[in-house]
């Protein structure tokens, strides 16, 4: 019992904490200064320009956001599939480059790992009776029909912030689908059962860190925590079940925080929140728009 115990903590470290505390980087570090500039209040005193310099050569600026993605004039079928094809030309980004050597280290960090992981929660009472439901949960057609009656039901009472939620989850899906399967047949990865040469990255993690990303970012901050504790589970509930190592939730979780980014995270109108060298150490500023 403590072996599996140590493969569940281990597990939820990694997936859990390790990869959900989604942060949104804008490559135009100068705007985010003029907007600074211009902003009635701060939560810090700052220095001028000459004082700070990108942290760690990173032209960027770490962002929460501001509130949900603006609702489209259009949500129907047609826009829906138009916007899907837009969110792939923000795929290639800085960010998603940063999200990807995230994940992708942490993935390295706990391959060794993986065989003691599977071999304390296979055959575990209790991990198959804890992470049972997680299979159904995580499994595309439950998402894709949750995200499908919120958008039905958007549509059909025409609520357009309601369809809009549908369609970003549906597009979410969509592009993490893609991208999961691409590295699937790209890099053939054994699966612990040997019962195929799919392993990485895990569907069901993929998918439910997108679902939970892109649920995240239109209802605010405070779903933060009920949103990726259940794709957390999800990802977790595929190694009990010998079908995942350890590792490919890990960057399964990377690839759906990148779907989910992509999808929302363009049209975002964020509070910025820039992170800048200073001397002898380093300088966070909080800066509030007033509308």
């Amino acid at each position: 019992m403590p072996e599996v115990n140590k493969g569940c903590a281990v597990a939820v470290m990694f997936v859990a904490c390790g990869l959900s505390s989604p942060v949104r980087a804008q490559p135009d570090i100068e705007r985010s200064r003029t907007d600074a500039g211009m902003a009635s209040s701060s939560s810090v005193s700052v220095p001028g320009d000459a004082l700070f310099a990108p942290l760690f050569d990173f032209d960027q600026v770490i962002q929460q956001p501001a509130g949900p993605p603006p609702t489209p004039r259009h949500t129907g079928i047609k826009a829906m599939v138009k916007g899907l094809i837009i969110d792939f030309k923000y795929l290639p980004s800085r960010e998603n480059l940063m999200w990807a050597g995230i994940g992708g280290g942490l993935a390295l960090a706990v391959h060794p790992l993986d065989d003691n992981v599977n071999r304390g929660l296979v055959g575990s009472n209790v991990a198959d009776k804890v992470f049972k439901a997680g299979e159904i949960l995580g499994e595309l057609p439950t998402l894709l029909g949750s995200a499908s009656i919120v958008y039905a039901v958007g549509r059909l009472k025409d609520q357009p912030k309601v369809s809009h939620v549908g369609m970003d989850l549906i597009q979410s899906l969509a592009m993490s689908e893609i991208l999961t399967q691409t590295l699937k047949y790209t890099t053939r990865r054994e699966r612990p059962d040997r019962s195929g040469r799919n392993s990485f990255p895990s569907g069901h993690a993929a998918d439910t860190f997108a679902f939970a990303t892109a649920l995240e970012r239109h209802l605010g901050w405070r779903y933060f925590i009920p949103a990726y504790t259940f794709a957390s589970y999800v990802a977790i509930s595929r190694l009990p079940e010998n079908r995942h190592w350890l590792s490919d939730t890990v960057f399964g979780a990377t690839v759906g925080i990148i779907a989910g980014r992509t999808v929302t995270s363009h049209e975002a109108n964020p509070f910025p929140v820039a992170v800048t060298s200073v001397p002898g150490g380093v300088a966070i500023m909080y800066v509030r728009r007033n509308k």
